[in-house]
């Protein structure tokens, strides 16, 4: 397959170590006693309701600590000194 190749953007592997970044949320859903995801890039995962529930408490305290990383990015903030 080459650059020329009508499918080629949507057909082309990326390598594993290419992380992207996406702003649209993943559908989630009750699925027959499992929790379904279905997300950007092809994300396709079926969870036990104890893993999603898991999963979910994991994501919040993420986002909360990314959005945190977010906001301080541009502010001139030196970690505090302890005392020995």
């Amino acid at each position: 397959m080459t650059p020329k190749d009508p499918c080629y953007r949507q057909c082309v592997v990326r390598p594993m170590s290419e992380k992207i970044t996406y702003e649209q949320p993943s559908k989630v859903r009750a699925d027959d006693g499992a929790v379904s995801m279905d997300g950007p890039d092809d994300v396709d995962v079926k969870l036990t309701p104890e893993a999603a529930e898991e999963t979910a408490d994991r994501l919040t305290d993420e986002a909360v600590m990314a959005r945190g990383q977010r906001r301080l990015r541009g502010l001139p903030h030196q970690p505090q000194k302890r005392g020995d």
